[in-house]
């Protein structure tokens, strides 16, 4: 049915598994060493996604620190914006259902940073607008809905080269949930290559993917990663998606 490209930070695997190597901040998006000495206070992340079952999604979301600088530990305040479309196929005539979707969050939460580890939770409210072409009863997500919405997220490295890296959100505006997580293997220059896998849904639908990912490119101030590979959807059947996100800080 639908494809979030949406929410690019990581759900720790295995955190406890790190083995630190230099006492600085490990960059949980990319996987590179931040610098201690770095006054960043907002990060800036962006994802696009496109599936060949025929939807495609960007967000973007702004993470503030709101004591001290992001490479360090302390208070985040988060703001998140979602906006796609997708579309699929009534199962009674056949007929093409084409939705448009948007989202927005406000979270406040804490980030835990050591030498290579990285632990966030947060906790706010969310706003989720679903509307489609045409009547569907077995689409339960027509309308706004506002819910609560708690995330978690995290980066490792357990050895010198490798990285695991993840993702996990709900919201209780139409049970929507999305959970994503990487390891990578340092192929050189701190870039990480190797499988991830997700999985999202809500009222009306779910989705699994896994596939390849190349995170840690760098192009000027930003921070890159692009995956791709395979989808199994609950409506749509098989597919293919692409994901690339980016990061910047300030």
């Amino acid at each position: 049915m639908k494809v979030k490209g949406t929410q690019v930070i990581p759900l720790c695997l295995g955190m406890a598994l790190g083995v630190p190597k230099c006492a600085v901040a490990a960059d949980w998006y990319t996987g590179a060493v931040a610098n201690p000495s770095a006054d960043w206070l907002v990060a800036v992340d962006s994802s696009v996604t496109v599936t060949s079952t025929g939807s495609a999604f960007a967000s973007t979301s702004g993470t503030f620190a709101v004591d001290g600088n992001l490479a360090q530990s302390g208070a985040r305040v988060r703001v998140e914006g979602l906006g796609g479309r997708y579309e699929y196929k009534l199962s009674s005539n056949r007929v093409t259902v084409v939705g448009e979707q948007a989202e927005g969050s406000v979270l406040a939460g804490y980030e835990w940073i050591e030498a290579n580890r990285a632990v966030s939770a947060y906790l706010g409210v969310s706003a989720r607008d679903n509307s489609i072409s045409v009547p569907d009863p077995t689409n339960a997500i027509v309308g706004t809905k506002v819910g609560v919405k708690v995330a978690v997220s995290g980066y490792a490295e357990p050895t010198r080269d490798t990285m695991v890296f993840g993702y996990a959100s709900y919201s209780s505006a139409y049970n929507a949930f999305y959970g994503r997580a990487k390891f990578g293997y340092d192929i050189g220059g701190r870039v990480f290559v190797g499988p991830e896998v997700a999985a999202l849904g809500d009222d009306a639908y779910r989705q699994w993917r896994t596939g390849l990912h190349v995170t840690g490119l760098k192009a000027g101030v930003f921070q890159l990663s692009a995956s791709g590979g395979y989808l199994r959807d609950e409506r749509q059947g098989s597919g293919a998606y692409v994901t690339l996100d980016a990061r910047a800080q300030f």
